[in-house]
């Protein structure tokens, strides 16, 4: 690769990682073409861009973007591929569902909104965060929760005082 590609490269590498908030640092070496295919198709179907990469172009693209990888630094040994998705958690499900059937992908580190996990070990806290609108879809439930239980109440009470008006208005004097 020449230099001038190399820049345009580390350039659109910088991009990406500016634009995403969810990044899984992964190690598929080893795997043999058939289970990288799967893979690769995997990956697709779900949302996620698989890229492999170099270590040292990586660490370029992480320190020209906006933002801290400097904990990731240190997993940037071996063979290195990353995840890019639209959710934090869909990366470490699709991880985790490959892992049935083969060894790898191994995670190495993960960059979830702003926060860093690194070693494989993390995979299991990664499977359960929730996204953006998870979080909100709890938040609006959480909200109509009360309100729903003040209009139960009324309409009951309502119910139950028009029984009393009408038992009365029924009883003989």
């Amino acid at each position: 690769m020449k230099k001038e590609e190399k820049n345009g490269f580390i350039e659109s590498l910088a991009k990406q990682l500016k634009q995403n908030n969810y990044l899984y640092i992964t190690d598929i070496s080893n795997l043999n073409v058939e289970n990288t295919n799967k893979l690769r198709r995997l990956c697709f179907k779900r949302g996620v861009q698989l890229t492999v990469v170099k270590n040292t172009l990586l660490r370029k693209a992480m320190e020209k973007s906006d933002r801290d990888y400097e904990s990731l630094y240190g997993v940037l040994k071996g063979s290195t591929s990353i995840m890019f998705s639209e959710v934090g958690n869909v990366p470490a499900k699709l991880i985790k569902e490959f892992r049935r059937t083969s060894d790898k992908p191994i995670l190495k580190g993960a960059y979830i909104e702003e926060m860093t996990y690194i070693g494989d070990k993390e995979l299991d806290s990664l499977m359960y965060i929730k996204s953006k609108n998870e979080l909100i879809a709890d938040v609006m439930a959480m909200l109509q929760t009360p309100a729903r239980n003040v209009i139960s109440a009324l309409q009951t009470g309502g119910q139950t005082i028009a029984g009393v008006l009408k038992t009365l208005s029924e009883k003989p004097e």
